[in-house]
This record gives structure tokens, C-alpha cells and sequence, in this order.
């Protein structure tokens, strides 16, 4: 069954299984930088994690529009929401007027891994010496 916000299949996991955030803002516009925590998190989120995908997450946002751009040397995907902020940090009434919760609430969206999941998952944290 496919979610009507991101056109995705839903499962039990969510994004934050693969990958963690940042956001932030630039005026109007909102930043958010989702980070894999695998090279293989970093693939499914080139081929799955779309502009697109995005748009359709935050639509009750309305953003005019939203662009992606890849730091793979980091194994991230950086992308600008444009005109969701309701004016930005100086003029909005909105909780979150500098979108630093938009990486969380993306983070939180379903996603359908695939096969591969156990590549793409959080290495476990060694234990201490």
C-alpha cells in the first residue's frame, strides 16, 4: 500500500532507520540534510529520496518548490524547501519559524528498504574495551 504523502510503499520502518538530519533555514526557505548511515543507505536514498518525494512529504507546507542536491562524500542528500516558513524566523507565528524540526518530521516518513536493509542500517556501536 503505497502512502499518499510520499508515493512510497509503507512499511514498519522509517527513514531515521538509514539515516539521520539536520535542518535549518535561510530566510523563507528551509535546508534540510538527510545523512546515510551506509554507503548502501546512501543508494537507496539517491534512487528513492527524490525532490519529488520530498514535496509531496511537506505539501501541507506548501513549498513552491524544492531542489536536491548530493554531497556524496558525506553519503548525504541536502535539500531546499523554498517558501515554507511563512516568512521566516522575524515575521512567522509558526512553532517552528526556523524549520529545525523538518528534518525530524522527514525522518519519520515510511519507507520500503527492500532486500538490502541490514547494508543500510546503523552499524551496531562496538563494544568498550
Amino acid at each position: 500500500m503505497a502512502s499518499s504523502r510520499t508515493n512510497l510503499p509503507s512499511t514498519d520502518i522509517t527513514l531515521a532507520h538509514i539515516a539521520h538530519g539536520r535542518s535549518g533555514d535561510k530566510g523563507n526557505h528551509a535546508n534540510i540534510a538527510i545523512l546515510a548511515y551506509t554507503p548502501a543507505g546512501y543508494d537507496w536514498l539517491r534512487r528513492n529520496l527524490t525532490a519529488k518525494v520530498v514535496e509531496n512529504h511537506f505539501a501541507p507546507l506548501h513549498p513552491s518548490k524544492v531542489v536536491r542536491y548530493e554531497a556524496a562524500n558525506v553519503l548525504a542528500l541536502n535539500f531546499v524547501l523554498y517558501d515554507v516558513l511563512a516568512g521566516g524566523a522575524s515575521r512567522s507565528l509558526r512553532a517552528d519559524s526556523q524549520g529545525k524540526t523538518l528534518a525530524l518530521a522527514l525522518l519519520q516518513m515510511p519507507i520500503e528498504a527492500g532486500d538490502n536493509l541490514a547494508a543500510m542500517v546503523r552499524p551496531a556501536l562496538k563494544e568498550k574495551r
